[in-house]
């Protein structure tokens, strides 16, 4: 049965740096062609936490050089990322089709995402970015007052506020290339944070979770599925023990005691699960996926992955 889903990309599908994305989206081209040569109409989502983090650090280390170059806002570097992610996985993904003689146009559409700006994950600064530092530099960066947190056995990180989003400006512009048969790649980062004051669009210091703002995509497109791709096939309980278990899938009331029993790692597995839930929950009959993006098309077969539905 094709279905309209809204795919949510990884980093592992975009690799940490140019030379290592270049390589990365041929992969992630092939599985992504594949799913449109099945007949599905796909929307497709992508994170950014290391390259957005690099763009920061460039333009913040070019702030101390003779030029005194500006450091960018936030939202401006999530701009920046959704273009330089957007034009390699489009060009990738259109080359792809056109081998399998598919002729459907594939563009990144530079998307805003609104915030509350009374959010309180303002004050609660959370959502990691960029490659890990040494303690050393960690410590640097916060005498600077930069947000820095440990993640332990694996460094330290920076970190920016993660608040909700509420609405995507540019859904009417999604849903047009949708009904032009073509490929949308949107909400890129979760999307650029702005915050409206009357009809004026205020970028945010924020990061949006891109897998919240993917379930909000999908509830707003009325898509049957919403796939969220990670580094494992399936969500597992009690995970890393003798007790672990693989999910084959999850109703919203058992989603939600595992939640509620800390069964999913914060920054990690839990915002998935979360946001593959809030789209689940939404209406009847709506679906969210979570795997690989190798076994996408047998995860919306029934055959691996995580399903929650109600």
């Amino acid at each position: 049965m094709k279905k309209r889903i809204v795919l949510a990309l990884g980093g592992n599908a975009l690799g940490k740096d140019l030379a290592e994305q270049m390589q990365a989206v041929q992969g992630t081209a092939q599985a992504l062609a594949g799913l449109i040569e099945e007949g599905h109409e796909l929307v497709i989502t992508h994170g950014n936490g290391p390259q957005v983090g690099m763009i920061h650090q460039a333009f913040e280390s070019a702030a101390h050089t003779p030029a005194h170059s500006p450091v960018l806002p936030m939202s401006v570097c999530v701009a920046l990322s959704q273009g330089y992610i957007g034009y390699d996985l489009q060009n990738a993904l259109r080359e792809e089709l056109r081998k399998r003689g598919i002729n459907k146009g594939v563009a990144a559409l530079i998307t805003q995402v609104r915030v509350d700006e009374r959010d309180p994950a303002f004050h609660q600064p959370d959502k990691p970015i960029g490659s890990f530092l040494s303690e050393e530099n960690a410590q640097l960066l916060a005498r600077q007052g930069v947000r820095v947190r440990e993640e332990p056995g694996r460094g330290w990180r920076r970190v920016v506020a993660s608040p909700e989003p509420v609405e995507i400006i540019e859904l009417d512009a999604i849903k047009a290339m949708l009904a032009a048969g073509q490929v949308p790649i949107a909400i890129g980062g979760g999307g650029i944070p702005v915050v409206a004051e009357g009809p004026h669009l205020r970028g945010a210091s924020a990061v949006i979770d891109k897998d919240r703002a993917s379930a909000l995509l999908a509830q707003a497109i009325d898509a049957d599925m919403l796939i969220i791709l990670t580094a494992v096939e399936k969500v597992a309980v009690h995970f890393n023990t003798p007790q672990q278990q693989w999910l084959d899938s999850m109703t919203p009331q058992q989603a939600h005691a595992y939640i509620r029993a800390g069964e999913f790692a914060p920054g990690s597995m839990l915002p998935k699960v979360e946001a593959a839930l809030a789209f689940a929950e939404s209406r009847p009959g709506r679906q969210a996926l979570i795997t690989l993006l190798a076994r996408a098309s047998d995860g919306i077969a029934g055959r691996t992955g995580t399903i929650i539905s109600q």
